[in-house]
């Protein structure tokens, strides 16, 4: 037995007892009683007495022995799961005519098709401080091509979730602190189009402040990347009910959509739409409302100013900024009556009986009115060739929608998992000799120093993150490339294991009991880690 931290781990409770035996006990120390064992997965050095578990959960102690608590998942191209259920790996094989997924069934054994299985990092455990090679190392066939994939579960200090959040609705001035059980974790950050962001976690938050600030932090980020709600306060602004993959809820709403484009937008999209059927049009938004007849696209259709005077500051023509404070009314701003952005009519160009429509970037809030003698705006009831076209604005509106990205910077002790020069990791993958990973999901490599990922929390499979109490957080992550690459960079070549081995007992255990593990699906917005591009050419 090695001095690596063994990484299986333990199955499920409806899987038969053969946990992965991770480091028997050490010798009785005078800091350590005689029936507890050190876990080194992270700097924390739990003392575990017999049948319990470290602070972060995931280990245990089995009897004098440390045991993985969690299962290792892999993805299989060809598994069959209509309902997207995991499918135990040790047991009895599926009866005639059953696929494995359909019977609940056990792998087994068969390795025809190991080469399209993929060891991910969820429930790989961990090799931190990363003066040990990863807990898996495994070798493999893509093509032809002998690959090999360093599999780890990194401890991530340096990590942060940018949250998308698809409204109009006002949620914060920027810069604004985000609040979680009172607790600042993060803050707002630049709004894109028709969306609002939140910058959540990171390492100030979850080591530079307080103890409750670092563990409320270190909570809400597990729960937010793996797809939990989590119910966030913003100085100033709205409270939110957020969760990948869900609308978001503020301040008590459920959101339906996400605007079609700004108020300049809507106007040029539907001008040709609304020529004939209404004399003005104004389209009513936080940042650029939009008003038809002085428009690029009314003037192309050759269309009779109107006369009306907007509040707000004119840029070019037909498009007004800050006609109102930011708020969750109209368009993402403070007012309920769209009248109140409108100052008057020029007498020498308005007239009676002028038609008005005026709509919000979503078609969510609309009201048409006519001109009376006095030149003065009276609601009356829309035609309905007009509701068509404001139907058609919500038509376009993509449903509103959380997502959730993990942003994580892997270029420090982690890289010692891989190799002996950890630069050379580094260089590699800027070259696109290695495929980055996080549970099987592709990630993005931000340029620059370092290796800095990004993935999308809803490619990844459920459960991917865990914590330390250190505290920070656990996130899976790969390294794919081929094996004469991983010998170049300076490869731990003495721990590659081949998947066949990793597949019948573990990459450390070698007493030959199988270990828990899962199969998952390939999610279908997913290439294949170990596909052509970019490692195959």
């Amino acid at each position: 037995m090695t001095e690596h931290t063994k990484t299986d781990g333990m199955p499920e409770l409806d899987v038969p007892a053969v946990p992965q035996v991770l480091e028997r006990a050490r010798p009785r120390s005078e800091r350590m009683a005689a029936d507890k064992i050190e876990c080194n997965a992270c700097p924390v050095l739990c003392q575990i007495s017999v049948g319990r578990t470290g602070a972060c959960d995931r280990y245990a102690n089995r009897d004098g022995v440390l045991v993985r608590g969690d299962p290792v998942y892999l993805l299989r191209r060809t598994l069959a799961a209509e309902d997207g259920r995991v499918v135990p790996f040790v047991g009895r094989p599926a009866a005639a005519g059953e696929s494995e997924a359909a019977a609940g069934a056990d792998w087994d054994g068969d390795l025809l098709h190991a080469n399209e299985v993929f060891v991910t990092g969820v429930g790989a455990s961990t090799t931190y401080p990363d003066y040990k090679p990863a807990p898996f190392i495994v070798r493999s066939e893509a093509d032809g091509v002998d690959m090999v994939t360093v599999v780890t579960e990194g401890i991530f200090s340096y990590c942060s979730f940018k949250v998308k959040i698809d409204t109009d609705r006002y949620l914060g001035p920027e810069q604004a602190n985000v609040r979680c059980k009172g607790e600042v974790v993060g803050h707002v950050t630049t709004a894109e189009y028709g969306s609002q962001m939140l910058s959540l976690g990171g390492v100030h938050h979850l080591t530079g402040g307080s103890k409750k600030e670092g563990r409320v932090t270190c909570e809400m980020m597990q729960a937010l990347g793996n797809k939990q709600a989590v119910e966030l306060t913003i100085d100033g602004g709205s409270q939110l009910v957020i969760q990948a993959g869900r609308a978001p809820i503020v301040n008590g709403v459920e959101e339906q959509r996400m605007r079609v484009g700004c108020g300049s937008a809507t106007v040029g999209i539907f001008a040709k739409q609304f020529y004939g059927l209404a004399d003005e049009v104004v389209v009513v938004d936080d940042h650029i409302t939009g008003v038809l007849t002085e428009h690029q696209a009314g003037r192309c259709l050759d269309m009779r100013r109107s006369g009306i005077k907007m509040r707000g500051r004119k840029s070019t023509p037909g498009r007004y900024f800050q006609v109102a404070n930011p708020g969750t009314g109209w368009g993402g701003t403070d007012i309920a009556d769209p009248l109140s952005i409108v100052d008057g009519w020029d007498a020498e160009l308005a007239w009676p009986g002028l038609r008005l429509l005026m709509t919000s970037t979503t078609g969510e809030h609309a009201s048409y009115y006519v001109l009376d003698e006095s030149l003065t705006p009276r609601e009356q009831e829309m035609p309905a060739a007009l509701r068509a076209i404001v139907e058609r604005i919500g038509e376009n509106c993509e449903p509103s929608l959380t997502t959730v990205l993990f942003l994580g910077g892997a270029g420090g002790s982690l890289r010692a998992g891989v190799t002996e020069n950890p630069v050379r990791l580094t260089r590699s993958i800027k070259d696109a000799l290695v495929n980055v990973t996080c549970g099987g999901a592709p990630a993005y490599v931000w340029p620059g120093g370092g290796i800095t990922v990004m993935v999308d929390v809803m490619r990844m499979p459920d459960n991917s993150f865990g914590t330390v109490p250190t505290p920070a957080i656990v996130a899976p992550i790969e390294f794919s490339m081929r094996l004469e690459d991983f010998r170049a960079l300076g490869g731990h070549m003495d721990y590659v294991r081949p998947l066949e081995e990793v597949l019948r007992r573990g990459a450390w255990h070698n007493e030959g009991a199988p270990s828990a593990r899962r199969w998952l699906p390939l999610g279908a917005a997913n290439p294949w880690p170990l596909g052509r591009a970019p490692l195959l050419g």
